[in-house]
């Protein structure tokens, strides 16, 4: 039977589902290229990580825990419950390394922090009542799930201080006036992908006050939270959270590694009024086990080795990780103020995060397929167009370079044969009036 693309569901043709392969494919035909396209774990990270040893690690503390060898071993080779075997780990390293009281039962493991995304989207959202809002620019990751789920999403600006607090008030005031209020919000108060935006102290205990008067729930993304300086570090929302308005979200992808696939979800919301005892998280558990049934047992035995390992700290997991990252950020940052900031290059500028994987690079031409095309098959230099991580046309003139996967020297040559793109590319097309 030939199918008809109009007859399958309408997100299946939205290009934001196409936007990673688009450029798994870009980097596949240019292998030699150097890439700041990929958010992905360095190389060296992933080295030495003897994932027997770690099961082993999980297998004596189920042991010391009181389950026989037997019981222990059959855990992991069976399918295992849909709510995760390390949640009570999970829950004293967050408590212990950054202040978040969630009890094992509020936590649900994912596969990744995608799948936490979409579970946590399909319980809140019932079906065209109320909007999603999301930073803009936005990982395409939540805006993907919500698409696949029929949710109308709607953007708040996001500043390099993080989401404008003033522009979201209005928003959730208009979607309120029309009908369809604002019933969560998505937002990563640290190091956001793409925008690298961190949202201080004060700014998160506003965004938390404002979630309880206008009663909506915050999503909060924190995968790159542990890129911080030493010293520099903020408590997430989730440990800000007095009233439970915050759905945390994390992901042992980059602390650990990402093969293993292993994220999980806070959700300790209460449902109803009769004090029955039911939790957000236990429904999660329960959609879960329509979607993956459960997490790897191996995989969690894996993370939860690793965290046992360290200490029971995902500070201590991360910190050569953290080191890396704010090695590698500096050596971008301090390689375009040489190559590009003499100021012999009109219109284009860069923002400097102080943690996280990304800088956002503006240009004075439209950025697209076709330049990336240009750049890479004759510069040897890739990078992502921003306009996939906006809703609407904000980002058509950005592209977003990644640091987190190349060492400082590649690091440095990157950045010289994107000068030489810009200056010859973008200067010319500039010159030619195309720039609109």
């Amino acid at each position: 039977m030939r199918l008809h693309s109009s007859s399958l569901h309408g997100s299946l043709r939205d290009p934001v589902l196409g936007s990673i392969g688009f450029l798994n494919e870009v980097m596949s035909r240019y292998p030699e290229a150097i890439s700041f396209a990929p958010g992905a774990p360095h190389p060296d990270t992933l080295e030495n990580i003897d994932t027997e040893w770690y099961v082993g690690r999980f297998i004596d503390y189920l042991v010391q825990t009181g389950r026989s060898p037997e019981q222990a071993r059959r855990l992991l080779l069976e399918y295992g419950p849909s709510r995760g075997i390390i949640n009570g780990i999970v829950a004293d390293a967050l408590r212990r390394d950054h202040g978040i009281d969630a009890p094992a039962n509020t936590l649900v493991m994912t596969v990744g922090a995608q799948e936490a995304m979409l579970l946590v989207l399909r319980a809140l959202f019932r079906s065209g009542e109320g909007v999603l809002a999301v930073a803009n620019p936005c990982f395409v990751g939540i805006v993907g799930a919500a698409r696949l789920l029929d949710i109308d999403v709607i953007p708040v600006d996001e500043m390099d201080v993080g989401i404008d607090l003033d522009g979201l008030e209005q928003t959730c005031r208009s979607s309120r006036e029309d009908g369809r209020p604002v019933r969560a919000l998505y937002v990563a108060p640290d190091f956001s992908n793409p925008g690298a935006a961190r949202m201080s102290l004060g700014r998160r205990r506003r965004l938390l006050d404002l979630a309880e008067r206008e009663g909506f729930l915050v999503i909060e993304d924190n995968a790159y939270g542990f890129t911080a300086a030493a010293g520099a570090e903020l408590p997430p929302l989730k440990a800000l959270d007095t009233a439970r308005s915050v759905v945390h979200i994390g992901t042992f992808a980059k602390v650990a590694f990402p093969g293993a696939r292993v994220g999980y979800v806070i959700a300790d919301q209460p449902i109803g009024s009769s004090g029955g005892g039911t939790l957000l998280a236990d429904e999660l558990a329960a959609v879960k086990s329509m979607v993956t049934v459960n997490t790897s047992p191996l995989c969690q035995a894996v993370i939860g080795g690793m965290l046992l390992e360290h200490g029971g700290s995902v500070i201590e997991l991360s910190r050569r990780k953290s080191e890396l990252y704010q090695r590698n950020l500096t050596c971008l940052v301090d390689a375009l103020d040489h190559h590009l900031g003499d100021g012999s290059h009109p219109g284009i500028r860069w923002n400097r995060p102080c943690g996280g994987f990304f800088v956002r690079v503006h240009l004075p031409v439209p950025v697209d397929a076709a330049l990336l095309e240009v750049s890479a098959a004759k510069y040897g230099v890739l990078w992502t167009p921003m306009r996939q991580f906006y809703l609407g046309r904000a980002g058509d003139h950005q592209l977003r370079l990644s640091c987190s996967y190349l060492d400082p020297e590649r690091i440095e040559e990157g950045v010289r044969r994107l000068t030489a793109f810009l200056s010859e590319e973008i200067e010319c097309r500039s010159d030619s009036g195309n720039s609109d």
